[in-house]
């Protein structure tokens, strides 16, 4: 199926919960809220016409002007050779998307990323926890308004040079 016609029938099925369809776009997807994400994954799953079977790619993106978050997912068909996104946002006051580790099972670390790096909350994961940063790491690193701390347990985090002072340092 063309990017044109995944659209098309993601609208026929799911109407307004289809909030932005893109198909003429080097990336084209559709736009949906993370209250709708669940019911759409299991059709753009199992539907014989679309049979998304592989999720390539999970990324999320903060859209802190927006106050949201979002989760790119995108899809692949071994049956059919197409491929298509589907961009699912959430607040950014306590972020959440359902899991889909059930039916893609490489969602898992992926949705652990999203969850360490930006916390948004996947309920329904099997093993939700970070993966990247410590346990004890406090905030999430990938958010734009997220102060990078100065030391973690007494370990400098972080090294800023000083260019004029270091002149045998490459540039």
């Amino acid at each position: 199926m063309t990017a044109q016609q995944i659209v098309q029938r993601l609208q026929e099925r799911f109407g307004p919960k289809i909030t932005a369809a893109i198909a003429d776009d080097k990336h084209p997807r559709v736009h949906v809220n993370a209250d709708d994400w669940r019911e759409i994954a299991a059709f753009v799953f199992s539907d014989p016409q679309l049979k998304f079977d592989w999720l390539a790619c999970h990324t999320g993106v903060d859209y802190v002007a927006d106050n949201k978050l979002a989760c790119v997912y995108d899809l692949w068909s071994f049956d059919h050779r197409h491929s298509f996104a589907i961009k699912v946002f959430t607040p950014r006051e306590k972020p959440s998307i359902p899991s889909v580790t059930d039916l893609w099972p490489a969602g898992d670390w992926h949705e652990r990323e999203a969850y360490d790096l930006l916390g948004i909350d996947f309920p329904g994961h099997p093993d939700l926890r970070r993966i990247l940063c410590a346990d004890d790491w406090e905030g999430f690193p990938l958010r734009k308004d997220y102060q990078f701390p100065r030391e973690y347990h007494g370990i400098p985090a972080s090294v800023e040079l000083d260019w004029q002072h270091k002149p045998d340092y490459p540039r």
